[in-house]
């Protein structure tokens, strides 16, 4: 029955995207193809920055063969629903990372673990597996990875002397669910919506989140303490159903696999932004607990090692091949 719901929801959504679109007037049309695209974030947010400029310098050159109709972010479709959504082509463009689609594709998760650039990965060939892997399972052509070099941090409401976290609440997404649980955390998932009431209420006593981000969800006002160091990276795909690439002309894709070589390197961004962002934290009176030694040691190699185990045993297959290739 669940599923059926879903169906219909899904279907719904489909539905009110597609009778939008048909409302762009053609005149403002310029390319020979526009490619319906919701995202997982909300325009103008700071995980969403680089995307931004992205659809906004192909829609703005004049010779593009392609364009992008902007159908929304969290306001038009769930999250969770994008992954699939742009599978059946209910969409044709997803921005998300892989924990909005990890249930279809528990693979998706190991992205965050990557030591190399998304340009490293090209380079040595190991991106082609991750171009089939995502083909094979979700249907659709990974176009860019955004965000890299970001990375994650635990946000807290209580002060820690080290890494054990089994007095604690601490709200999650699928991205550190495994690591967080390893410490021994009480971990809880929430539309990111209800974090600030929970942190308010006392329901949780902290969260997962990257350094930039939590000034647009007003998460900082809850906020007392962030953990150092950041763990994993961040990693936010552009994601193009498949069907949908494969109907494009040589051309175009050709244009789009150098626009998102463009958008890959505004990672390079990320380091002076973070840098801003920490201090602006400071100033808004969040203490830093910075782990050292032997501490920050156990931190990082624990999340790494809970992040492959879980894939792992997810995916038996793919999840050993992934380590290999995206460890050093």
């Amino acid at each position: 029955m669940r599923s059926e719901s879903r169906k219909k929801l899904t279907g719904a959504m489909g539905a009110c995207i597609m009778a939008a679109a048909s409302l762009v007037p053609t005149a403002a049309i310029a390319a020979d193809v526009t490619l319906r695209a919701v995202s997982g974030f909300t325009s103008g947010s700071a995980i969403s920055r680089t995307f931004d400029e992205f659809v906004n310098k192909v829609n703005s050159d004049p010779d593009a063969p392609v364009q992008f109709k902007m159908m929304g972010g969290p306001e038009a479709m769930p999250p969770f629903q994008l992954g699939n959504a742009v599978r059946t082509g209910v969409v044709d463009v997803i921005l998300a990372p892989g924990a909005f689609y990890s249930s279809l594709m528990p693979e998706a998760e190991a992205l965050k673990l990557s030591m190399y650039s998304p340009q490293e990965l090209r380079a040595s060939g190991a991106w082609k597996y991750i171009e089939d892997l995502w083909r094979e399972k979700l249907n659709v052509h990974y176009l860019a990875n955004t965000n890299y070099g970001n990375r994650f941090h635990l946000y807290l409401n209580k002060r820690l002397a080290s890494p054990d976290l089994s007095r604690l609440k601490i709200r999650v997404t699928p991205v550190y669910r495994d690591f967080f649980s390893s410490l021994g955390a009480t971990v809880m998932q929430t539309p990111p919506g209800e974090v600030y009431t929970a942190l308010e209420r006392g329901v949780v006593d902290g969260y997962g989140w990257p350094m930039e981000g939590i000034f647009d969800l007003g998460w900082h006002e809850q906020t007392k303490f962030r953990v150092d160091p950041g763990f994993y990276t961040v990693e936010v795909g552009v994601l193009i159903n498949h069907n949908k690439w494969q109907s494009l002309t040589e051309a175009q894709r050709a244009y789009l696999t150098e626009m998102a070589a463009w958008l890959e390197e505004r990672n390079s961004s990320n380091a002076a932004v973070n840098e801003s962002e920490r201090k602006r934290q400071a100033e808004a009176g969040i203490e830093t607990i910075a782990f050292t030694g032997e501490q920050a040691q156990h931190w990082i190699e624990q999340a790494y090692q809970a992040g492959w185990e879980s894939i792992i045993k997810q995916s038996p297959k793919h999840g050993p091949k992934l380590k290999e290739l995206l460890s050093r």
